[in-house]
């Protein structure tokens, strides 16, 4: 049985469709601070099946213990945190409250009870540098300024420190590219909140008409002025977990970084590509609050095509498609 934490998020629930579709069994623990009950009935509706969910927050030690204790679990796949790089400055001391203290609190759990199998969900920000060719060999840049980062960066060394006290660990940690798409059919998605905190549900609102226009960027050193980033679908994330948990049935005593990355695009070629997937007009503003930005993110992940076999397989148009599917869907079932 494979332990989902953050089960009920966008992430994380479609991590649990995957999980299921592949036979195997899932349990979910969840605060709800970015998931809802409707997402564990659309769950339970696709797979056929009832699907175990404990109400708890991971930092509640006490509580996850209990959880171990009472299923059979063999491995973890760690979705929850907050992740937003925007965000994180104005929050710090919620960021690393958050995801530190969850690490350290799913860490002592999984110790106290033998599970040693986990797969981390990090982010290709991770590295505080801007380039469209990072990869696992570069060090991070800890100067970089900005919490959601460095509680990644703390994050990733006190799995890294935890790994080296016992030889039964086996642990992937994902560093994954902004995450766009949806289930196939539009049945499972991003729930989209009043103030998305991301760049695609602020684009889908606008064609939508729900907003009037999005703040641009338009300062840094690209092509167009916009920042550029590595997308990849999150069926694609799916499979590269899959893959991660394949993968470490034949390690030992192993902590391994992959980036899973996908096509890159400008911010301004994204809003064309919405533009042309929801024959919407997307109306830019350029930003009256300017604010310091890696100006690229991107990796081609051949580390994760070499060891895991994994290669992105969606392009930028397929995850607008299937995140607008299940966006209109979700307006028009009110």
């Amino acid at each position: 049985m494979i332990l989902v934490t953050g089960g009920l998020g966008f992430i994380g629930s479609h991590v649990v469709i995957s999980l299921l579709a592949q036979g195997q069994e899932v349990v979910i623990v969840d605060n709800l601070a970015n998931g809802n009950l409707q997402t564990l009935e659309r769950l339970e509706y696709i797979s056929g099946m009832y699907i175990p969910f404990v109400k708890i927050d991971v930092r509640n030690t006490p509580a996850l213990n209990k959880v171990f204790e009472q299923y059979s679990i063999d491995a973890v796949v760690h979705t929850a945190g907050f992740k937003s790089i925007e965000e994180s400055k104005l929050k710090p001391l919620e960021y690393y409250n958050d995801n530190v203290s969850c690490i350290m609190s799913l860490l002592r759990s999984m110790q106290r009870t033998g599970v040693r199998t986990l797969v981390h969900l990090s982010s290709l920000a991770v590295y505080g540098k801007s380039s469209l060719d990072l990869n696992e060999q570069l060090d991070f840049n800890y100067a970089y300024p900005n919490p959601y980062i460095k509680s990644q960066q703390m994050i990733e060394e006190i799995i890294q420190d935890t790994c080296k006290t016992d030889n039964e660990w086996r642990i992937v940690i994902l560093r994954l590219a902004n995450t766009v798409g949806a289930f196939e059919h539009g049945v499972l998605g991003e729930f989209v909140h009043p103030l998305p905190k991301n760049i695609v549900p602020m684009l889908l609102q606008v064609a939508a008409g729900q907003r009037d226009v999005i703040e641009l960027q338009n300062q840094v050193d690209t092509e167009d002025g916009t920042v550029e980033r590595s997308f990849v679908h999150v069926l694609d994330v799916c499979e590269a977990i899959q893959a991660s948990l394949f993968w470490l049935q034949s390690q030992f005593n192993v902590c391994e970084t992959f980036d899973i990355a996908g096509e890159q695009s400008t911010i301004q070629q994204l809003i064309n590509t919405v533009a042309e997937v929801t024959s919407a007009e997307i109306k830019t503003v350029d930003a009256v609050y300017k604010y310091e930005e890696l100006a690229q993110i991107g990796s081609n992940s051949k580390k994760a095509e070499k060891i895991l076999k994994w290669v992105a397989k969606c392009s930028i148009n397929k995850m607008i498609q299937d995140e607008w599917k299940f966006y209109q869907n979700t307006l028009n079932n009110g």
